[in-house]
């Protein structure tokens, strides 16, 4: 009788005992790698409240035909550098806000978001200092006065695009 090398191997010393136990391990592996991801990065696009959300689609929109009835639109240019934004905000009617609010939305993750209080210069002109650098990708971008009366809204493509316009 002929003894082979293989039948004296112990099974752990053995390549297929390990291949076949490596592909169920593998996929458990991915199993918690998926649950740790999808729990540390929660969905930005559910609304807890989805009534009231529905609600403020109708104040958002009033904001917008009072920034159309008072024709306004504005030109930002942000300099990535300096991290300055400067807005020149024209209308037909006179404004009076010394503080503008622009707002830097990201589209599906809201822990990006970015808030820039702009100061007015006079004339018109506003800036601001962009405390954080944005993420790249795109970008909602939104103004408002600091009573929220009127909305001017716009998008941008960050870091390629550094001058915006916005309108109602």
């Amino acid at each position: 009788m002929s003894v082979t090398m293989n039948e004296l191997t112990p099974w752990y010393k053995q390549f297929w005992p390990w291949f076949l136990m490596a592909l169920p391990a593998s996929a458990v592996v991915a199993g918690i790698v998926t649950v740790v991801i999808a729990m540390t990065n929660p969905d930005g696009l559910v609304k807890d409240d989805y009534y009231k959300a529905g609600l403020g689609i109708n104040r958002t929109l009033e904001r917008e035909q009072q920034a159309a009835a008072l024709g306004l639109h504005a030109g930002l240019e942000w300099q990535p550098a300096a991290q300055q934004i400067t807005l020149q905000l024209n209308a037909e009617k006179p404004i009076k806000s010394e503080r503008l609010l622009l707002e830097l939305l990201h589209p599906t993750r809201s822990g990006l978001d970015i808030r820039v209080p702009l100061q007015h210069q006079g004339n018109n002109r506003y800036s601001g200092v962009l405390a954080a650098n944005p993420a790249a990708g795109n970008w909602y971008l939104i103004i408002t006065p600091e009573d929220e009366s009127w909305r001017l809204n716009g998008r941008a493509r960050l870091p390629e695009q550094t001058i915006w316009e916005l309108t109602p």
